[in-house]
């Protein structure tokens, strides 16, 4: 965010609230004063940091390989199934765990709520863009469905919020994760406000891995669609990383084709 472009506060005050329930509030991306913006930003540097990253690479390689488990077993070519559900779950687990510090389980478990209530929210998101959709009859199941997938997602935050607080109180020791910025960032305000503080948590987890399954997603369609450029990206891959299971934090770099892809 530049003072010299500002956000346009109409169409980020639209995502304040959700059908009546508060939904993204006052986080990093709908807060429109610069100042207020700044602060919350330098905050949550340390958990963006090239260190604390490094220091992830196993959870990272933990989830990839999970992921590749789960699609071997799907992939018996009698059914189709969605890449998207596989995408939005596998990078839910890892913004949960790398975040938040939260073993979710969402690509194992099935019957796991989070992953449908941030469908539905984003569903909320896009629909709310119709004039008057509060008021059309045909609507208020979604309208419903929405909100109690917001209360979801807060209710969880607040969970997990609560417990990182506790565990920081009995003196263990906090990962330098986005959870732990958000409680410091709390810490030097005059007066606590935990709303504040869960639209941040929201913030992160939606964004975090909805934006990073949708780009994952739409690649491996326009790699399927694109033969020549597949064989560029599986040669580097092979060249780079051989017969290694996994990837060490030195290697991105050098996969520099499928950044470029990406």
């Amino acid at each position: 965010m530049s003072p010299q472009y500002p956000k346009d506060g109409v169409v980020y005050d639209r995502m304040f609230n959700l059908f009546g329930e508060r939904f993204l509030g006052n986080g990093l991306v709908t807060v429109c004063n610069h100042e207020h913006w700044h602060k919350q930003r330098r905050i949550m540097d340390p958990a963006f940091s090239r260190i604390y990253l490094m220091s992830q690479i196993e959870t990272f390689n933990e989830k990839a390989e999970a992921l590749m488990e789960k699609l071997e077993e799907m992939a018996d070519g009698k059914k189709e199934f969605s890449m998207l559900s596989m995408m939005n779950r596998v990078t839910m687990d890892i913004i949960g765990k790398v975040a938040f510090g939260l073993e979710l389980n969402a690509l194992s478990d099935d019957q796991m709520p989070l992953p449908h209530a941030v469908t539905m929210i984003m569903e909320g998101v896009t629909k709310s863009r119709i004039p008057f959709i509060k008021y059309m009859p045909g609507k208020q199941k979604l309208i419903k469905e929405v909100r109690e997938s917001v209360r979801l997602l807060r209710h969880v935050g607040k969970e997990c919020i609560d417990q990182r607080r506790e565990a920081i109180k009995n003196g263990k020791e906090a990962m330098l994760d986005i959870l732990t910025q958000i409680l410091k960032g709390d810490a030097l305000e005059e007066t606590r406000d935990d709303e504040s503080i869960l639209d941040n948590f929201i913030t992160f987890f939606v964004a975090g891995h909805e934006t990073t399954a949708n780009q994952m997603s739409f690649t491996v369609m326009a790699l399927g669609q694109n033969p020549e450029i597949l064989e560029r990206v599986q040669a580097e891959v092979d060249d780079v990383l051989g017969a290694k299971r996994d990837i060490d934090y030195e290697d991105l770099g050098k996969l520099t084709y499928l950044s470029q892809v990406l």
